[in-house]
């Protein structure tokens, strides 16, 4: 296929309709630190395939795998064991099909896994219905909150403390343009028990509240029942918004549509779909059967074609893709075809009673580095409950030390100073554990954080 580049007119023609000199004036918004004056420093110009891909091997070579070192990263992505199998399966031809399965009669492989995703991921939140998923769970957070303000006409929403600040940051973005008020509120480390928050939770809903939404667990690792959340977010005519980052708790925790929740998202990248420095991820969406025209994204439907056999195609597909901008449910919200299809796949060799299995292993891990950790000297573990991650309160701030971990080939958790600015959480290090953990990586994190708060 020719590819046939704009000429010098066109460009000046489209720079003068919208009013700019050149094309750098379009970059005028980006910080000049930012932006490069020339080439990649360190990159030659001119080489041959062979000496690119030593090039580039060498450069990934400077990289720490998360599989090559004591990894407790977590905060809303985690290492997970992800079977061999899946890659294989996600290659075969019955689920190579167009970016989006427009065309039924030749996409029925991917159109049926979506199908069957949605059903695992509803079954999977206690929810009634789920879409063919979404971007990612931090915009699927905020498309929550627009479905919330349509179905009640109401535009303040509440945030918990524990919802994980970018995911707050994705609403005070959106919310700039949509006039919606966020109620936000900082989590501290002296909040030992979720119920703190549960309590400004409860008093702040009011009669112009269109939604509630809380993480669970949330993101210092405490998990709440949300029962009378619920109950009075109902009773004054909002909706509950449970956020997930961790699907694989669900295999140990009540679900959220279990205690009441009416709108369920979250991320999914835990469940078939590796780290990948930060994405591609998977958004899980999910809500009651009475709500489900006012869900953004899109759904499969089962259905029979002319000669009685089952099928399956789009419907109900409110994207401003299918129907008028103005009338869409979503202008963000994309859908994340091959991660959805590696998540659903990995369920199914799964299963309910593996999901439930591997939940298990996590807790049990993640109980016995906490009681491995909080041996250390200047430590101390601040959750009452967890699922697979928990906060410590270090005696000292935590950047530093997680810094010098890395140095040390240790990933030793996420400093809440990385994602707070507020003061009274420097010393806060957040710790995931999953299958992947060996007791002798727990053993050189307690280790080295001896000797670092020595």
């Amino acid at each position: 296929m020719r590819y046939l580049p704009l000429s010098d007119p066109d460009r000046r023609a489209m720079l003068d309709a919208i009013g700019v000199a050149s094309v750098d004036d379009l970059f005028a918004d980006v910080p000049a630190a930012a932006r490069l004056s020339g080439p990649v420093e360190g990159l030659p110009m001119h080489m041959t395939e062979m000496a690119v891909e030593r090039q580039l091997g060498g450069l990934a070579k400077q990289n720490l795998a998360a599989g090559d070192a004591p990894f407790f990263l977590g905060a809303g992505a985690y290492r997970h064991h992800v079977p061999s199998s899946v890659d294989h399966l996600i290659q075969r031809g019955e689920f190579l099909t167009a970016y989006t399965p427009y065309q039924p009669e030749i996409a029925q492989g991917t159109l049926q896994v979506l199908f069957e995703f949605q059903t695992q991921v509803a079954r999977l939140y206690g929810c009634d219905v789920a879409n063919a998923s979404m971007y990612d769970g931090s915009t699927a957070c905020w498309e929550a909150i627009g479905m919330a303000r349509r179905i009640t006409r109401r535009t303040r929403a509440i945030l918990s403390a524990g919802l994980h600040p970018h995911y707050v940051s994705v609403c005070e973005t959106m919310a700039k343009f949509t006039g919606d008020t966020l109620d936000i509120a900082r989590p501290t480390l002296d909040q030992g028990k979720p119920g703190d928050d549960m309590a400004r939770l409860l008093a702040a809903i009011d009669d112009q509240t269109s939604c509630v939404v809380v993480q669970n667990p949330n993101i210092l690792g405490h998990i709440a029942d949300l029962s009378e959340l619920a109950e009075a977010c109902h009773a004054k005519g909002a909706l509950l918004i449970v956020v997930v980052t961790e699907p694989v708790s669900l295999g140990a925790i009540k679900s959220p549509g279990e205690m009441g929740a009416d709108i369920v998202v979250g991320e999914g990248q835990s469940i078939g779909v590796g780290l990948q420095f930060g994405g591609p991820y998977l958004g899980l969406f999910a809500t009651r059967d009475k709500y489900v025209r006012q869900m953004p994204g899109r759904l499969c439907g089962q259905t029979v074609d002319a000669d009685g056999k089952r099928g399956f195609v789009l419907t109900l597909s409110t994207r401003e893709q299918h129907i008028r901008r103005e009338k869409a449910t979503s202008n963000i919200c994309t859908n994340s075809g091959l991660c959805a299809l590696a998540f659903s796949i990995h369920m199914t060799l799964l299963g309910e009673k593996g999901l439930r299995e591997l939940a298990a292993l996590n807790h049990a891990k993640a109980v016995a580095a906490a009681d491995v950790l909080a041996q250390v000297p200047g430590v101390e573990v601040l959750n009452h409950s967890f699922f697979n991650e928990f906060t410590l309160r270090l005696s000292k701030p935590a950047r530093p030390i997680v810094r010098d971990l890395a140095d040390q080939n240790i990933l030793a958790g996420v400093a809440l100073g990385r994602l707070y600015a507020d003061a009274g959480l420097e010393n806060g290090l957040i710790v995931a554990v999953t299958e992947t953990t060996t007791e002798e990586h727990v053993a050189t994190l307690a280790s080295a954080l001896r000797e670092a708060l020595a």
